[in-house]
């Protein structure tokens, strides 16, 4: 008898190993650094959290991921579902800018960088003054046409238009 639970120990124990094995090779894989997942917004590890909220600039998101490393530091992580381009596309770099102006607003701490991950690589972005500079351009610009009558399309992409949530009031579509 006492073999029997000695056998049943031995295997819960493997079985554990297992586990968290095949747990690690799964975060090494998501491409997320290391530390504890604050929030996620794709509800898959754990529930979906509020958005971030800036007021002053009238700004709300939310990253895929947010990350708090050992260090205390917070790192926004931002999945794409497409394979990675050459250099990460300027409007995901912008993206993930907000994110890092949006931590640092709701949660006081700066990120130093967050993650671009693609479907078959990672991208790290340092989230510098120039960049956040970029970004309070652009939020100053997008405020401004929404007192605008109209806006004209600023591309040529019919794929994007396709699923453009303004589609239907558009009357500059390409789709």
């Amino acid at each position: 008898m006492s073999v029997g639970w000695l056998a049943l120990g031995v295997t819960l124990i493997l079985l554990a190993v297992a586990s968290w094995l095949w747990g690690r090779g799964q975060w090494e894989q998501s491409g997320l650094p290391e530390g504890e997942v604050l929030q996620s917004d794709t509800g898959a590890w754990i529930p979906q959290s509020k958005p971030l909220y800036d007021p002053e600039l009238r700004l709300t998101g939310r990253p895929d991921y947010l990350i708090r490393q050992r260090d205390g530091s917070l790192v926004p992580v931002e999945l794409k579902a497409a394979k990675a381009p050459q250099e990460p596309h300027e409007g995901h770099i912008l993206q993930l800018a907000a994110y890092c102006l949006l931590v640092e607003s709701a949660m006081g701490v700066r990120p130093a960088y967050g993650i671009l991950q693609y479907q078959d690589k990672a991208f790290a972005v340092d989230y510098t003054l120039e960049l956040e500079d970029d970004l309070l351009d652009l939020l100053a610009e997008m405020h401004e046409s929404l007192t605008l009558p109209d806006l004209d399309r600023d591309h040529n992409d019919w794929h994007r238009c396709a699923r453009c949530g303004v589609r239907p009031h558009c009357t500059q579509r390409l789709a």
